[in-house]
């Protein structure tokens, strides 16, 4: 499917979006002591290709860039982040379900 790119998000026209995962872990909760409620974290990933237009400078970014996968495998994050980024290298054929 192909999405005019939101407003605010300025460098590129159109993007192609696709559904990669939702990731969370059972094992992080989030309790507010406010009100004693109880929530777990989840994040939807998508990759989004672009279809049109160039990446530029914005009123929110200074800079962009496109990396090779051996230039983002070798930075430092976080292993959930990690995770995200080998899904997608490995192309998997379903998005991941947890």
């Amino acid at each position: 499917m192909v999405f005019p790119i939101w407003p605010w998000f300025e460098a590129l026209s159109e993007l192609a979006l696709v559904v990669l995962g939702i990731y969370t872990n059972l094992h992080h909760m989030i309790r507010y002591t406010s009100n004693g409620e109880v929530r777990q974290e989840f994040s939807i990933v998508f990759t989004a290709p672009p279809v049109s237009g160039e990446l530029r400078p914005s009123s929110e970014s200074s800079e962009q860039q496109w990396l090779s996968p051996a230039a983002i495998l070798g930075m430092q994050m976080h292993p959930s982040m990690r995770q995200r980024i080998q899904h997608y290298l490995d192309k998997r054929p379903e998005p991941f379900p947890g």
